[in-house]
């Protein structure tokens, strides 16, 4: 029974620290270049580029964290909303931004 303390107990298994690997797809078959940028990734246009696929579609798999992210699609270099988003938003600098929720 040593393990009964452990649950519920650890940080370790808390929401905030679980990552969970979620999938981003964009279609733009025109597309040279797309990239994912988001809070989780500090807005890096290197940091998340994306696969393209025979069909001209592009993914991704990301581990997030629980709760809502913001984030864009940066195709050849412009800033796109997804219009699969769950949800759009505004930055503090007022430009908008789709949001994804994780749990």
């Amino acid at each position: 029974m040593s393990n009964v303390s452990s649950i519920g107990g650890g940080s370790r298994y808390s929401a905030k620290n679980n990552l969970r690997p979620t999938n981003f797809l964009f279609f733009a078959p025109k597309a040279k270049h797309v990239s994912l940028i988001g809070d989780f990734n500090n807005w890096s246009p290197n940091a998340n580029p994306m696969k393209r696929q025979p069909d001209g579609g592009w993914t991704i798999q990301v581990p997030l964290t629980h709760g809502h992210h913001q984030y864009v699609y940066l195709v050849d270099g412009v800033p796109t909303l997804d219009p699969r988003a769950q949800g759009v938003a505004r930055t503090e600098r007022g430009e908008k931004v789709s949001i994804i929720p994780v749990s």
